[in-house]
Formats: structure tokens, C-alpha cells, sequence
């Protein structure tokens, strides 16, 4: 059953906006993803990957900074926002990397090359995905977003403990619970903000997101909190490939700025270390123009170098099959090239 967002984002600057096209997307073990499309056909596109307990809703300043002249593609993670929640077995990294892997198959014309950005959990998705030949072949690069690839509760600050042993286990207590959030309310809003943003985020930010969190299930929360409590993703840091940018803010309690950091000294080919002053986990919805400026810095150098490769395949297989006919019609033979 597909649920629709949050009453609490029906209007304002944090409304999601309305999709040019929306899909389900089929994954590798036969789960539904929904999908949606913004922005015009043929621009640069964009696939926004968004975080644990989150949802197509969270982009929705971004898709407003992006969509005029790219092709931003949102999908819901399996058991968010409009994606069906699956069994016990279908929660894991692995599943993630499939289920990216199917977005840029089934929702990217053939032969066109994205910037996949990834918030939180969906950083992690693009780290789990790293192997996937999908993504080599479809991303032209890639942005990691308040995200880290392990040690997540161990160097957390949502709980300020000294002890590493100690803040580990009350700290992943804690994210793990799959207590209800219930209704959103005043305490629930102000211990929201303190989890996941900056000091400096407005109350109307502050709402918004707490209605993205509050409708996650909390049987999907919790199963995600298992996976994300006992990750590592280290490997595949290091076979990410493609050209990398990593962003981080400064005030971020559950990944703070040293996750981005190692990232950054372990990535094969990172382009860039942004880390926005006073800025929690939220970064994109915190400060969407931030983020989009990043984005479009990757679109701009990345995005073009890939259409240009994939310019000189194609021209490169017209010249082949050029080079097989001895201009009469007649194919000719030409000795293989080592």
C-alpha cells in the first residue's frame, strides 16, 4: 500500500513538488520502488538517493534549486514513503546496491550518464553499490552527503558520553528502538532538531522534517538501524571509482565531520571536501542551495567529461562500422587491434 507524505508538508517551502512522471521501479528480489521524475527531458540528469527514515519528500528544496535544468530522479527506499516495506531477509546493503542498480536501469534513457547523490543511508547505498556495473556505467559521478561507512554509533555525538564502549551501546540503543515516534509535537520536534540539525534551523524546517521521520514505520526504521548499527563499508570505499565529492556539516551528531574526512583520504578519485559551518545531518533540506551548488559543480565538470566519452564511444562504433564495408556495401575484413 502506498502511503502519501506527511499532512505536515502539504504546503510551504518544503512541500514536495509535483513529479513530471512518476513509475514503479522493480528491484532485483521483485520489490516496488517508487520513482518520479522532475524537470525536463533531455537536461543533465541527477538521481537523489535520501537517507534512513526519510523519503522522496526530504529532496524537495533541492528538486526546487535543480529541476529548471536538470532531470532530477527521486526514488523511495524500500520500506519509505511509497515503497512497499519487505520481509525479514530484504533489509541489507546488498538489497540497497540492487535497488540503486535498478533506478539507474529502468528510470535513465540508455546511454545517459547521472550525478548520484547519496544523503545518510543513501550515501551508504552508493558506497554498497561500488562493485555494480550499473553504477560504472551510469554515473557519471557521485556526491557523498552526511554519511560514513562505519563505525556509525561508535563515533556518534547524539548521546554525549565519554566513554566510546558506553556511548556506543546507549547511542545505538537508542537509534535502534522500535518504539513509536507517535504524533508530532513540541518535544518531539525539539528532540528532532537536536538529533539531526544545526542550531540555526527554523521551525518551519524543523516541522517539515519531523513529518518525513514521524511516517516512517517503525518496524522499517528499526530493521535499517540493525543494518546501519553494524556497518562497514570500508572495501568498498575503496573501489568507488568514480569521481567523488564528499559534504559534511560541521554541527552533524550522527555523522560528524571525521566519517567525511576518512572518506575523503580513502576515495580513488575524490573531487572535493565541503563541510558547511553549523550545518546538523539535515544539510540538504538545512541549506538546499548549498548542496545544489555542489551538485551542479559535479554536473558541470563531470556530467559534460562523461557526455563527451560517450560522444567518442559512439563515434568511435560509427567509425568501426565504417571501416567494415569497403564503401560499395560489401563487408570487409580488418585484422583485430591488441
Amino acid at each position: 500500500m502506498r502511503r502519501r507524505p506527511a499532512r505536515l508538508l502539504a504546503s510551504g517551502p518544503y512541500a514536495p513538488p509535483t513529479a513530471a512522471s512518476e513509475l514503479s521501479v522493480v528491484s532485483a528480489d521483485g520489490s516496488r520502488l517508487h520513482a518520479e521524475l522532475h524537470g525536463p527531458e533531455g537536461a543533465p540528469a541527477v538521481v537523489l538517493v535520501h537517507g534512513w527514515t526519510c523519503s522522496t519528500a526530504f529532496w524537495a528544496p533541492v528538486v526546487r534549486e535543480l529541476a529548471a535544468d536538470h532531470r532530477v530522479v527521486l526514488y523511495d527506499q524500500r520500506g519509505h514513503g511509497r515503497s512497499p516495506a519487505v520481509g525479514p531477509g530484504g533489509y541489507s546493503t546488498h538489497a540497497l546496491a540492487d535497488d540503486l542498480a535498478a533506478v539507474l536501469e529502468q528510470t535513465l534513457p540508455p546511454g545517459e550518464r547521472a550525478v548520484v547523490v547519496g544523503h545518510s543511508m543513501g550515501g551508504m547505498t552508493l558506497m554498497a553499490a561500488a562493485d555494480r556495473p550499473q553504477l560504472r556505467e551510469r554515473a557519471a559521478a557521485a556526491l557523498l552527503c552526511n554519511t560514513g561507512a562505519s563505525r556509525l554509533t561508535a563515533r556518534g555525538r547524539v548521546v554525549p558520553l565519554r566513554g566510546e564502549r558506553l556511548r556506543t551501546r546507549v547511542q545505538g540503543a537508542l537509534l535502534g528502538s522500535s518504539a513509536p515516534f507517535g504524533p508530532v509535537t513540541p518535544l518531539s520536534k525539539r528532540l528532532l532538531k537536536y538529533v539531526t540539525m544545526g542550531p540555526a534551523a527554523d521551525p518551519a524546517l524543523v516541522a517539515a522534517c519531523a513529518g518525513i521521520v514521524h511516517a516512517c514505520p517503525r518496524a522499517v526504521r528499526a530493521a535499517w538501524a540493525r543494518v546501519i548499527g553494524e556497518l562497514d563499508l570500508e572495501a568498498e570505499v575503496g573501489r568507488l571509482a568514480l569521481p567523488t565529492a564528499v559534504l559534511a556539516g560541521t554541527a552533524d551528531r550522527l555523522t560528524p565531520p571525521e566519517h567525511a574526512r576518512a572518506l575523503a583520504a580513502r576515495l580513488p578519485r575524490c573531487v572535493g571536501l565541503t563541510e558547511l559551518d553549523g550545518l546538523g545531518h539535515m544539510a540538504p533540506l538545512e541549506d538546499p542551495a548549498a548542496v545544489s551548488r555542489v551538485i551542479r559543480g559535479l554536473v558541470t565538470t563531470h556530467g559534460r567529461e562523461a557526455a563527451g566519452q560517450g560522444a567518442e564511444r559512439s563515434g568511435g562504433a560509427e567509425r568501426a562500422e565504417r571501416d567494415t564495408t569497403d564503401g560499395t556495401g560489401n563487408e570487409t575484413t580488418k585484422e583485430p587491434t591488441t
